[in-house]
């Protein structure tokens, strides 16, 4: 099913819209965008959709599986106004969110789909789970000049860090963290001050007066959260080449950088025993 813009989509997206959990993708550029909509369908999404520009094909096999929406998601404030207005049309439905290039992981993902794991979390009285983004890249920049390439992919094994977040007051805030890491990290003279933290509130259950903010944070405080007072919870990751393709892409940056590996990286498995073993997801109390 093709929507002509967004406002078509919350005008007559009933179907898409309200059978959760819905994934939205965000394509920036066609890069590994086939392979971004295959990955989230396998996950057990109930809705898929897709918003791009006209222009981007994807096969016949995915036009029948996903939901089209027509739109160009530049500049990225585009991005975040369309989620915001997926949550008025969505009350009470689980909702997550990423860009081509960029692939979810959870703990059981293999054998356990994403309602099983909403499920779970919502037993836990959570509305909201932390993702980490991951950032993958190409082994060869080489033969991988956009510093991408899923059948060669890197990451860091370690290098990533947790900062305490304040208020604009400087008070802490309770049970939320900064994190940082990855490339963001090793090439942050490259990388806006506002964009380096890799935490993002990418799974989250749509309810009135909801707003993702531009930081990837929401405006209400246990939203983001990275688990409830009494023990530890579940945690995701998103598993992205976006970072990579934006450092090899940009003017900027890509002449700077010949190589992403250091010696802290190590192949990507594709798996999610090896982001737990890494310590990148956290299972909680869900066995």
């Amino acid at each position: 099913m093709q929507y002509d813009s967004l406002d078509h989509l919350l005008k007559s997206g009933g179907e898409a819209l309200n059978n959760g959990p819905i994934a939205l993708i965000f394509a920036e550029d066609e890069v590994e965008l086939e392979s971004t909509l295959h990955h989230h369908l396998k996950l057990g999404f109930k809705s898929v959709i897709a918003f791009l520009p006209r222009e981007f094909a994807i096969d016949d096999d995915l036009s029948e599986r996903v939901y089209r929406v027509v739109m160009t998601c530049a500049p990225r404030t585009v991005v975040f106004d369309a989620v915001n207005r997926i949550i008025q049309a969505t009350q009470g439905v689980w909702i997550y969110y990423c860009y081509n290039a960029e692939y979810l992981f959870y703990p059981f993902c293999e054998t356990r789909s994403v309602g099983e794991l909403l499920a779970f979390h919502s037993e836990e009285r959570r509305q909201a789970m932390l993702t980490h983004v991951i950032d993958l890249y190409a082994n060869d920049l080489t033969a991988f000049p956009n510093g991408v390439a899923p059948d060669q992919a890197m990451l860091d094994k370690t290098g990533y860090y947790a900062h305490t977040r304040h208020d604009a007051s400087g008070k802490p805030l309770e049970r939320q963290l900064d994190m940082s890491g990855g490339l963001r990290w090793r090439f942050e003279d490259h990388i806006p001050y506002e964009r380096r933290r890799i935490d993002r509130i990418s799974l989250f259950k749509a309810k009135p007066d909801l707003k993702l903010l531009p930081d990837h944070t929401f405006n209400e405080a246990e939203y983001n959260t990275y688990a409830c007072p009494w023990h530890n919870n579940l945690t995701a990751a998103i598993c992205s080449f976006r970072a990579a393709k934006a450092l090899k892409t940009n003017a900027g940056s890509t002449f700077d950088i010949s190589d992403f590996r250091w010696n802290h990286s190590t192949p990507f498995e594709w798996d999610s025993r090896q982001l737990l073993d890494l310590g990148l997801i956290e299972s909680g109390q869900w066995f």
